[in-house]
This record gives structure tokens, C-alpha cells and sequence, in this order.
């Protein structure tokens, strides 16, 4: 199927383009690689796409001394192949697509789509990651805790540009696991969990647990994190915490599971992911 017919923008400035996306139907373009199926296939109908792909500056990842900043125009396979960028991430990166979409598709553009089975923003909620966005009447920052609203829903208000997410560098270990919708590692997650950990003293002074594939957005467990705090992090630890991934979350039965399928998947993402990252903070 066709798109309907729309305004086609190529502005060479952050300023232009949000001059382009205020006060009409309109949408950004990146890689393209989620609105342009959605155009295909009429489920989106936009009378003006933005593209911002001209635009210099924004396909860098700059070491900023506290943190990481990623760039709306990095694709997938910088951020997979970075070594500034945390194991989480990267490895979600890696898992994102295909080969063509990982040359093409870009990270800030998977988070700002917000799919329910992505990688990615999985990575970002655990990382703790702050996303800074863009429009006519300003910017502004908003945590990676408070920007996943619902399936395909973000904070993002009408005319902002998700210009930049930025990763704090906080130390510790992180990974990411999932099981892929055609086995291992392909396609999108029937369940996958990112993880982060920070040791002192002998025990896990601090941690984050994201899922995503299970419910309607990616989600902060933060059950599995309080568990594993002051623990030890041994492999009994791991467990106990790991068997609270699904709690307070909405578990969703689709074609590729069961509720009780998916809520065994999550636990067994979540103990992989919680280990990999255990061993990673040393």
C-alpha cells in the first residue's frame, strides 16, 4: 500500500524544523524506519514529514564527562558498536532490526516510538537515562522513568523533537537479555529485561530493572530492584529478585505467548540479564 500524499521537509536546522512541526499535522522523520511502514500502511496519515536527516550535529555520541549523549540522528549500529556506551544498550543496539534497519534506523528514533516489544527503551529505563527534547517554544528534559506512557504513547508533546538521550556514566555493570519473536535474538521481544547494578562494600548498593515485550510499554520493575539491594548479589539473591519481574505489571497475552508464558520469560530475562551485569560491576 501507498502513503496518502504529504508536504515533504528537509530543514538544516533544529530551529527550522520546529518552526515546520508547530501548530500542524506533522511528523519527524529520522530513519524512517517506524512512520514509514505506519504511512504505508495509512495507519498514520501525516500532511507534512519533517526530515530531519540534514541536519549536522546530531549523529554524534560525545563523552559530555558526566554523561553519554547520544544524537537523534545516531543509527542503531553506532550505538551497538560504541564502546562509550553501556552494555545494556549496546547490546540492545545489536538485537534492533536487521542489518538494514541497523544502518538506517536510529535509537532516539526507537525511543521515541515507544513499540511495546523494542529493545532499546528497555536499555534507557535502566541506564537511567534523561531524554532532551525540542520545539518552537523551547526544550526540556524529561527522565526515562516518566517518558513511556503507554503503547506507542511518550511524553512527547504535539511539535517536539526527541533531539538527544543522555546515559549518566554511574559506574557499575548492565546487560540486556531477550528472547526474540522468531528464537534467539531476532525480532522483536516476546520478553526481554535490561539491567543495572552498582556494587560497594561487598553488596549491591543500587540497582534498575527494566522489561519490555510484556505489557503495554517498557517498565521500571522496581520490586526486583529494591530486592536486590543490599543483597549480596549471589546467585540465590538473583533468583529471589528475578521472580518479581512482572510485578505490578499488566502482563498481555498476544500471538506469541501465553500470560503465564510471558511472565516465566520475564523472570528468566530478568535473572540472565541481573547476572550478566552482577559480574559485569565486578
Amino acid at each position: 500500500m501507498y502513503p496518502r500524499s504529504f508536504e515533504y521537509l528537509a530543514p538544516s536546522s533544529l530551529d527550522e524544523a520546529c518552526a515546520a512541526l508547530a501548530g500542524g499535522n506533522a511528523k519527524v522523520m529520522a530513519g524512517g524506519m517506524s512512520l514509514i511502514p505506519l504511512m504505508k500502511l495509512r495507519l498514520l496519515s501525516p500532511d507534512t514529514v519533517v526530515d530531519i536527516g540534514r541536519i549536522a550535529g546530531l549523529d554524534g555520541i560525545v563523552d559530555n564527562g558526566d554523561h553519554i549523549s547520544i544524537g537523534a540522528l545516531v543509527r542503531h549500529h553506532q550505538t551497538a558498536s560504541s564502546s562509550m556506551v553501556p552494555a545494556a544498550l549496546s547490546q540492545a543496539a545489536s538485537w534492533t532490526g536487521d542489518v538494514q534497519v541497523r544502518n538506517r534506523g536510529t535509537t532516539c528514533g526507537s525511543v521515541a516510538h515507544a513499540d511495546l516489544a523494542a529493545d532499546q527503551p528497555g536499555a534507557v529505563l535502566a541506564l537511567g537515562a534523561t531524554l532532551v527534547v525540542r520545539s518552537a517554544s523551547g526544550g526540556r528534559e524529561i527522565a526515562a522513568a516518566d517518558f513511556f506512557v503507554d503503547a506507542l504513547t511518550t511524553a512527547l508533546e504535539p511539535g517536539e523533537i526527541l533531539t538527544e538521550v543522555r546515559i549518566p556514566k554511574a559506574g557499575g555493570g548492565s546487560a540486556y537479555e531477550k528472547l526474540g519473536r522468531r528464537g534467539g535474538h531476532t525480532d522483536y521481544a516476546v520478553a526481554g529485561a535490561a539491567a543495572w547494578v552498582s556494587r560497594s562494600n561487598g553488596s549491591i548498593s543500587d540497582c534498575r530493572v527494566a522489561i519490555t515485550g510484556v505489557g503495554t510499554k517498557p517498565t521500571l520493575v522496581d520490586f526486583v530492584a529494591q530486592a536486590m539491594i543490599g543483597s549480596d548479589g549471589s546467585a540465590a539473591a538473583i533468583e529471589a529478585a528475578a521472580a518479581s519481574a512482572t510485578s505490578g505489571v499488566t502482563v498481555l497475552e498476544d500471538l506469541y505467548g501465553s500470560v503465564e508464558y510471558k511472565t516465566h520469560l520475564a523472570k528468566v530475562m530478568a535473572k540472565r540479564a541481573l547476572t550478566q551485569a552482577v559480574a559485569a560491576a565486578g
